[in-house]
């Protein structure tokens, strides 16, 4: 954006930060793709794990466009969702309490209680998960992919044994596609790895966010994250949920559970109507305008 500059705010849910743009008051980028990687750098650009549109909806307060750092457009992510509901009720675009939001995802309702001048807490109805093979995508499979053998793999590493891994998937997607691992030990996972190769698999035709799971006990799991177009982020709130289905899918947990990620706590639920509840923090960090050189 020459001359004037683009003017942001960076907010963070669980440390999983992006660069926000209010559309309501500031022109948006007309290629915000090719923006998104250059804003997002950590060292040429203000950083993040991405970059948000929050614009003016005809079906909602407001409606949420977002891009990973590499450019690629996501269709959800439940860590900014609660961030873009906490923007709009501090600017005085929606009242405390009940806010919806259009995603790509389709609309979601979310609750906002503000616990400070720049945070909120957000509870959000992150929808039913999608179970089906054909709609999460994942090739070759058809009905539902849990506890399934996973060839993206490869043959068994040392690693593996180190970190107690369990090599079967279970797949959920959120309105985004996510790839579930349990393991004794998350820290032993080498994500950086693992990660990519797996996002990048052609069992995955639109690749995959990729999730390592511990269960501590069956309300409470600790679990790392490596999210498609980012790379390793702080947190995932549509992996967290991801990873709430797919530890009541195969009895590991219940349907009610706590998340510990590198970046904080999020709650989860798969309640009885189908959808699942995540509640958890919303922070305002700084503003200011970038000017890309």
């Amino acid at each position: 954006m020459p001359g004037r500059g683009l003017h942001f705010v960076k907010l963070h849910g669980a440390a999983n930060d992006y660069v926000y743009v209010d559309g309501f008051v500031e022109p948006v980028p007309a290629d915000p793709a090719a923006i998104a990687p250059r804003i997002s750098d950590r060292h040429r650009g203000v950083g993040g794990d991405g970059l948000v549109l929050v614009e003016p909806s005809a079906r909602a307060d407001a409606r949420m466009r977002m891009f990973n750092a590499d450019g690629s457009e996501a269709e959800m992510c439940g860590n900014a969702v609660r961030c873009v509901a906490h923007l709009l009720v501090s600017r005085g675009r929606a009242a405390e309490g009940t806010v919806t939001i259009e995603t790509g995802r389709g609309v979601l309702p979310l609750e906002v209680t503000r616990t400070g001048p720049r945070s909120s807490r957000v509870r959000v109805d992150m929808g039913a998960p999608i179970l089906e093979a054909a709609e999460i995508p994942v090739a070759g499979h058809s009905g539902q992919v849990v506890d399934a053998a996973c060839p993206a793999l490869g043959a068994e590493q040392a690693w593996w044994r180190a970190s107690g891994l369990d090599p079967r998937m279970t797949c959920v997607s959120m309105g985004n596609p996510h790839l579930v691992l349990f393991c004794r030990d998350v820290s032993a996972v080498p994500l950086e790895t693992v990660g990519p190769a797996l996002e990048h698999h052609p069992l995955f035709p639109r690749r995959i966010n990729v999730h390592v799971v511990e269960v501590r006990d069956p309300a409470h799991v600790r679990m790392r994250t490596w999210e498609r177009g980012s790379g390793i982020t702080m947190a995932c709130g549509t992996g967290a949920a991801a990873a709430c289905v797919a530890g009541a899918l195969t009895g590991r947990t219940g349907r009610a559970v706590a998340a510990d990620l590198p970046g904080g706590r999020l709650e989860l639920e798969w309640s009885p109507t189908g959808h699942v509840f995540m509640t958890g923090p919303a922070e305002e960090v700084f503003a200011g305008t970038w000017f890309d050189a």
